[in-house]
């Protein structure tokens, strides 16, 4: 093992006790700091992010990534507000979340602290730096991250940003520590630190998370991908549901709670699929279907079994009509990953049976899967995704940066008389 990579997590660990100690409204203050330093270096950090789009595309990354990637004015005023919005949310440490006098005096709480040292490895997403940097600050935590080489100096752009709020409020930088050398051997390096590092989490494809979930020591929070169902049932209302599916596809295609998979139900596909069929055609959609499908819609493709457990993240969205809404939730239970599922309804019993039966993170009804998302859920910007039902579920925000421990408070109990002579 390397000593600079140990030596930044050591020092990050150093500098995340005082941010553990910060008050309330300390934290609230950095974090409102970090939104005007990121607004204040903005031209600078658009550039660094043209230098990284620029070589994206000279490198052929596609077009999922490279919208991960893109940073504009709009998008950049976005990470300043999220980093606003979490520093307005209420503060999880300390939090008492269980208090009880036990029947010998003592008195039992649960109450809520900081991990400790977070490590972040993620791919393209420049605004998951601040993000990430937001939520573990505001949860007292200290955070590692290590960014993918496509956007190594926005990254570094917005770190600077970051850290220099830091160090303006008196705190030591590393406390945010950037890992710069991306050699795939300095992050397993980082993977083994279980003695320092409390929890990695990996945001990225596939293959990247699988690579960390395989070789990291530390705990590890996941999610695979996100092969996101609608369902539209016999009672659905169709209007309703064409705009559940055209959102679910079309507003964001490359993100992980976009649609990849519409389930009908064969009493309204005559009805319905035709309407859908035209309104996603017409945003350039391609459509892969079933026999029973591309009766209905001419311009379908022929769908693979490949198809239906795809996760496409551009827009092509792969269509099947089922006889019953038990045969949408097998075929989702084979196919999903956990992530998000969707069914459009008018009828109650229905959607309680669709909730019931899948084990997803997030289950809807009559609602885009787009809301799958830390903060349209309430929780601000999101950390993560977790489908491993181990201490988080679903979009992690501030709480899942977090753990309850006992506090015990008496007064002399012990567990057997003591004589004292």
């Amino acid at each position: 093992m390397t000593d600079d990579i140990k030596r930044l997590a050591l020092a990050c660990k150093e500098a995340a006790q005082p941010l553990s100690q910060l008050s309330s409204q300390a934290k609230a203050d950095l974090l409102q700091a970090m939104a005007a330093a990121l607004e204040a270096d903005g031209a600078a950090i658009l550039a660094a992010n043209a230098q990284d789009l620029q070589a994206a595309r000279e490198g052929g990354l596609g077009s999922a990534m490279l919208d991960r990637l893109l940073l504009d004015d709009k998008r950049l005023a976005g990470m300043a507000a999220a980093l606003r919005e979490v520093a307005s949310l209420p503060d999880p440490v300390g939090q008492v979340t269980r208090e009880e006098v036990r029947p010998n005096g003592i008195r039992v709480r649960k109450v809520r602290v900081p991990l400790g040292v977070i490590a972040m490895i993620y791919e393209a997403r420049p605004n998951v730096t601040a993000d990430a940097a937001a939520l573990c600050i505001k949860a007292g935590n200290g955070v590692i991250l290590r960014g993918g080489k496509e956007a190594i100096h926005s990254n570094t752009a917005i770190a600077a940003s970051l850290r220099r709020a830091l160090r303006q409020a008196g705190l030591p930088e590393a406390a945010m520590t950037l890992v710069t050398d991306l050699r795939r051997e300095t992050m397993l390096e980082l993977l083994q630190l279980n003695d320092i590092v409390d929890l990695a989490i990996p945001r990225g494809g596939e293959g990247l998370i699988r690579f960390v979930a395989e070789h990291a020591r530390v705990p590890v929070i996941k999610h695979y991908k996100g092969v996101c169902h609608l369902y539209v049932d016999a009672d659905a209302d169709l209007d309703l549901a064409v705009k559940l599916v055209v959102d679910g596809k079309v507003s964001r295609p490359s993100a992980c709670n976009a649609l990849e998979t519409l389930l009908v139900h064969q009493d309204i596909a005559g009805a319905f699929l035709p309407l859908a069929a035209k309104a996603l055609l017409a945003r350039g959609v391609e459509l892969r279907g079933d026999e029973a499908c591309r009766v209905l819609v001419a311009e379908a493709k022929p769908a693979t079994d490949e198809d239906y457990a795809a996760e496409f993240l551009d827009l092509v969205l792969a269509v099947r009509v089922v006889p019953d809404m038990a045969s949408a939730i097998d075929h989702i239970r084979h196919y999903g990953s956990d992530h998000t599922e969707v069914i459009a309804t008018r009828n109650d019993a229905h959607a309680a049976t669709f909730i019931q039966s899948l084990r997803a993170a997030v289950v809807m009804v009559n609602a885009s899967s787009r809301f799958s998302d830390g903060g349209e859920l309430g929780l601000g910007a999101e950390i993560g995704i977790s489908t491993t039902r181990l201490h988080s579920y679903g979009p992690m925000g501030l709480e899942a940066l977090t753990v309850e421990r006992f506090v015990v408070e008496g007064a002399g109990q012990t567990r057997v008389p003591i004589a004292i002579d």
